[in-house]
């Protein structure tokens, strides 16, 4: 019997690597709604870098997406159960591009290339 290492309930940010300069730079912050194998549902929201602003922006419509955490373009990080995933923003902190809440979450986000 395979373990289970996403469980429902829990909390997700997900970078979706880049394969060329120019591609979107996405990332997806959301709940657990289910797990089966391989795949995750999350509820949450999408991230979208702006070159013109030179920053991320959360989209305002909640979705639903489902991830194969099987993918090697995904990076996936397990984030605190205490975050409101409504709340995450993202800034430049010390020169680092973190994703936080404003409290007490910081994920810094740097080590993905995705800072300037």
């Amino acid at each position: 019997m395979a373990e289970v290492v996403i469980e429902i309930g829990e909390k997700l940010h997900i970078v979706t690597r880049r394969n060329f300069a120019e591609d979107l730079r996405r990332h997806f912050a959301g709940t657990v709604e289910a797990v089966a194998g391989g795949l995750v549902r999350l509820h949450g929201y999408t991230f979208v870098f702006n070159p013109n602003a030179l920053e991320y922006r959360r989209r305002p419509e909640v979705r639903t997406r489902i991830f194969n955490l099987g993918d090697a373009q995904l990076i996936v990080n397990v984030i605190s159960s205490q975050v409101q995933v409504d709340e995450l923003e993202y800034r430049m902190q010390d020169g680092r591009l973190v994703v936080t809440d404003g409290k007490r979450f910081k994920l810094d986000v740097n080590e993905f290339g995705a800072s300037h």
